[in-house]
């Protein structure tokens, strides 16, 4: 289909930008990568008046540290926070979840910020950066500036904290701990690669081999992405074994409505979230062992046929 028309606007700065949102309002939608907004105005489930394309902007796909944490610029496409040594060494879990999304042409385009600000629900990132307590700034035209945090910021279907006329502008992420292991497992839609379920596990292993602390992002199960705390619960201070993890995962679903497609059931994507957080955790515990080498980084994959 094609489109409705609209008019085109390319600001060459964040304050322009900003400045456009505010004057347009409601009849304004940002382009970044142009993989969420495109598909649904071609379709016309989207048919903004005024696109204010922000891909051009400056300055905004940055990857560095800063104050302990890893500050990473909303307009940083895919391939570059998978190719990041910084991400490979610092924060490997979000450089892992970069190398699973759609294919290379998706991931040369697609920008970070586009995706957790398009909260699909079927996106990778949102898991990943749920089990990261990431942060997200957002900018608003009177140079306001705020953070909110990542359990707060995704509220439903296509919906989250951002504010009419504010630009999601950086995420952080905190730096890897010496006993922490990460992990991201997903079961792939097979034509777009979307997650059909994802799992993001962050964990520490203390003395004695218990699990001192644990996050679990997941994707693809319900209307948002969440934290299954369910399982964090039954998992948090105790020791390792397959039985108390499998038991713990049944519960990877708990007191979320999982969506029924084409693809999969509701009780299909409630088995599959079980069987895929149980093979996230599994890898981030031996990840987070001591003798443990620093996991190699997984291809970038190629499209799905």
């Amino acid at each position: 289909m094609i489109p409705a028309s609209f008019e085109y606007q390319a600001p060459k700065t964040l304050d322009e930008a900003l400045r456009l949102l505010s004057r347009h309002g409601d009849e304004a939608k940002i382009l970044a990568g142009g993989h969420s907004l495109l598909p649904l105005m071609k379709l016309r489930l989207a048919s903004p008046r005024y696109v204010v394309d922000i891909g051009r902007l400056r300055g905004m796909d940055y990857i560095r540290e800063e104050n302990g944490k890893i500050a990473i610029g909303a307009l940083a496409t895919h391939a570059q926070v998978f190719a990041s040594e910084l991400l490979r060494e610092k924060c490997p879990l979000l450089a892992e979840t970069a190398s699973e999304i759609g294919d290379m042409q998706v991931r040369n385009r697609g920008t970070l910020g586009g995706s957790l600000a398009h909260a699909d629900p079927a996106a990778d990132y949102p898991a990943a950066i749920l089990a990261l307590d990431a942060e997200i700034v957002a900018q608003s035209g009177d140079g306001g500036k705020r953070t909110i945090p990542a359990a707060d910021f995704f509220v439903d279907l296509l919906s989250t904290q951002l504010r009419p006329g504010e630009i999601l502008t950086e995420v952080r992420v905190p730096v890897k701990r010496a006993n922490e292991g990460a992990a991201y497992r997903k079961f792939h839609q097979p034509a777009s690669g979307f997650a059909i379920v994802g799992a993001a596990a962050r964990l520490a292993i203390g003395k004695g081999g218990k699990i001192e602390d644990i996050a679990l992002g997941m994707t693809g199960v319900g209307s948002k992405s969440y934290r299954a705390s369910a399982v964090e619960k039954a998992l948090r201070g105790k020791g390792v074994s397959e039985k108390l993890i499998a038991d713990a995962c049944v519960k990877a679903a708990h007191g979320v409505e999982p969506l029924s497609d084409i693809f999969a059931s509701a009780a299909y994507r409630r088995e599959m979230a079980s069987v895929f957080a149980r093979r996230a955790i599994a890898l981030a515990i031996e990840r987070a062992q001591p003798h443990a080498a620093a996991p190699p980084m997984p291809a970038a994959k190629g499209k799905r046929k």
